[in-house]
């Protein structure tokens, strides 16, 4: 079983247990988030298409830790001209682990 879900403003393919990095939640470690916007759930070959989402059906997930992303360098630069900035950016993140698929 597994369901499509669009969860702040990114959709993800998920199955029990499968853990992901979404953006940075407010939720405290060790607590559930339920998941309403449920776009597509298929139940051993029985698919459910929502039109947007599957009435209910739902997703809950816990919340495992709140960690940074890897560093990303970004680099400007005009040639001839002596301009050159370097900068990097690290993500927020929070990992989360799915628990139970209703629908």
């Amino acid at each position: 079983m597994y369901a499509i879900i669009d969860f702040n403003g990114s959709q993800y393919k998920v199955e029990k247990d499968t853990k992901l990095y979404v953006n940075r939640l407010e939720t405290p470690e060790g607590e559930t988030v339920e998941i309403d916007r449920v776009l597509l759930v298929d139940n051993d070959g029985k698919v459910k298409v929502g039109t947007p989402v599957v009435k209910a059906a739902k997703v809950t997930a816990k919340v495992l830790s709140h960690v940074k992303g890897d560093k990303v360098i970004v680099f400007k630069k005009k040639r001839r001209k002596g301009y050159r900035v370097k900068n990097g950016h690290r993500q927020y993140l929070t990992q989360i682990q799915i628990t139970e698929i209703v629908g």
